[in-house]
C-alpha cells in the first residue's frame, strides 16, 4: 500500500476565516474571526494588531450565518452561467463577499433596488477538489 493510499482526505476551507471543525460534516463549518480585547472591533479571521486601535490582544468569535445584502453585482465574465456576487453584513460582525444563490440573476437586474438589505443565510458547499483530492469548500448565502 502506498503512502498516498494510506493518507486521509481532508475538507480546506477555500478562505482562510472559514473554520472547519475536526467532526465536519457533522459539525457545520462556520465564518470566524477576531474581537479585539481593547476596543470591541471585529475582523474577519486572525489579527495581530486591531485596525482601530492598535490593540494587539483579541479572542476567538464564531459569527452568526445571518446576515442581509449591503451591496451586490450580477456578475457575467469568465462563468458559463451568471451569479449574483455581493457583499454581506453579517448580524453580528462584519462584512463578506458572497455569492447569493436562488436568485434568478435577470430578476435582480430587473428589480435591482429590490434586493439591498435582503436577509440572507450562509450555508457551506464544496466548490472544488484540489489537487490532493481534498474538497474545498466555502460559504455562500441564500435569501431567507
Amino acid at each position: 500500500m502506498t503512502q498516498e493510499a494510506t493518507e486521509e482526505k481532508q475538507t480546506k476551507p477555500l478562505l482562510p476565516f472559514i473554520k472547519v471543525p475536526d467532526n465536519y460534516p457533522d459539525e457545520e463549518a462556520y465564518i470566524w474571526g477576531s474581537k479585539c480585547s481593547d476596543c470591541g472591533s471585529q475582523f474577519l479571521g486572525e489579527r495581530l494588531a486591531c485596525g482601530k486601535c492598535g490593540g494587539q490582544t483579541f479572542e476567538e468569535v464564531r459569527f452568526s450565518d445571518e446576515g442581509e445584502v449591503y451591496v451586490f453585482s450580477v456578475v457575467h465574465q469568465g462563468v458559463e452561467e451568471p451569479f449574483v456576487g455581493a457583499i454581506v453584513d453579517l448580524k453580528d460582525g462584519p462584512s463578506v463577499r458572497a455569492t447569493i444563490s436562488g436568485l434568478d440573476p435577470a430578476k435582480v437586474d430587473a428589480g435591482y433596488r429590490d434586493w439591498f438589505g435582503t436577509k440572507v443565510k450562509m450555508y457551506i458547499e464544496k466548490v472544488a477538489t484540489d489537487r490532493e483530492g481534498n474538497d474545498v469548500i466555502a460559504a455562500k448565502f441564500k435569501v431567507v
